[in-house]
């Protein structure tokens, strides 16, 4: 009986602990009401002060042409007698998992530098640049708490020679970008996305802009350059191959002129004449001319199979979702941030009672 007594005791001492701490917390009731009309208040404040953000997100499928279309391009080549070879069963280089790495480069960021946008309600027609750099709305506190970095900055600048150009967005240098531009590029970054599936090769994109028109073009114009980046890399080797033998062709087709015009010009001059000497000119240059439309006709052969090839390999892209102005805002979540900073006063408030209540009072005991 004892031995019970002993093991049942520190339980019962345990749920009159538990009992206790929630008649405590109870009895402060009223505080944690408080702290939580608090937090409350302090949501609101925090979403009513964050600029509106409008989410624009499209979706689309770029043909896999490099595999899908290589029997009919295999099929022409050889009713032509060529062969691309092996090399076009290979995999392509740019695969889904670059495209995120290619809209954040900087060379490709630096093309919307100059692009004209302009808000929904058409009081502001600009460049991207001047609108991300001066038309941008900022929450009250970030000038309370920048404003000691804002006056070291000017008292600097006045002791500072200034750079000459260094906003100019007409003068672009890759290799070396002023601070402007570095700042533009690096807050375009972080407003635009994309993501690429391996598996369905879809590639789906966002953008996230202060105005719903403004992200709404900045996306579609995303999308824009995206299509043809993929597409000007998937042909820029059929098109390298067709400018060389455009030219081949030129070269060949004025060879085989020349020298169909030698051999008339040299049977109206030797009509008459009979000489062994006549028969082997005649010879050479029929030989000549006879060779001459046989490149001429191999190099139109090629000219006409590289035309195919380019169309082939230009990509096909099915845009699932397309780019459209949003109708409202993606953030801020006001009821989201109401409820997060209620439950976070509450925790707190509770934490405090409890650690105030008991700890402090164990501690005297």
């Amino acid at each position: 009986m004892e031995n019970n007594q002993l093991h049942t005791s520190p339980s019962s001492d345990r749920e009159i602990d538990l009992i206790e701490l929630v008649h405590i917390v109870w009895r402060r009731r009223r505080f944690i009401f408080k702290a939580c009309g608090i937090g409350a208040l302090v949501g609101l404040i925090i979403g009513f002060s964050l600029p509106k953000e409008y989410k624009t997100e499209v979706k689309l499928s770029p043909e896999n042409t490099q595999n899908n279309k290589i029997g009919q391009l295999d099929g022409l080549a050889a009713m032509a007698g060529l062969s691309f070879g092996a090399g076009m069963n290979g995999e392509d280089a740019l695969s889904v998992e670059l495209y995120p790495n290619i809209v954040r480069s900087t060379p490709f960021l630096l093309e919307f530098i100059s692009m004209p946008v302009r808000t929904r309600n058409g009081k502001l027609q600009t460049t991207l640049y001047d609108y991300l750099t001066e038309h941008q709305r900022a929450p009250w506190w970030t000038y309370v708490t920048g404003a000691p970095f804002r006056v070291v900055g000017w008292v600097v600048s006045l002791f500072r020679e200034k750079e000459s150009g260094s906003g100019n967005v007409a003068c672009i240098d890759p290799f070396n970008l002023s601070l402007e531009q570095e700042q533009f590029v690096n807050g375009l970054r972080l407003q635009i996305r994309v993501d690429g599936d391996k598996n369905s090769g879809a590639i789906t994109a966002s953008t996230v802009m202060q105005d719903p028109l403004v992200s709404a073009l900045v996306m579609d114009s995303v999308l824009t350059k995206l299509q043809q980046y993929i597409t000007d890399y998937r042909t820029s080797k059929a098109k390298h191959d067709l400018a060389f033998t455009e030219k081949l062709y030129r070269e060949s087709k004025a060879n085989y002129y020349k020298a169909q015009q030698a051999y008339a010009r040299y049977m109206d001059e030797n009509r008459n004449v009979i000489s062994a000497f006549t028969k082997t000119e005649e010879e050479r240059l029929e030989n000549e001319m006879e060779l001459a439309y046989n490149v001429y006709n191999q190099m139109a052969l090629h000219l006409e199979t590289n035309r195919v090839k380019v169309q082939e390999q230009t990509p096909v892209f099915t845009v699932i979702e397309p780019a459209r102005v949003p109708l409202g805002a993606a953030s801020p979540n006001k009821p989201v941030l109401l409820v997060v900073f209620t439950m976070l006063a509450a925790f707190l408030s509770v934490g405090w009672i409890l650690v105030k209540e008991v700890f402090v009072s164990q501690k005297k005991k």
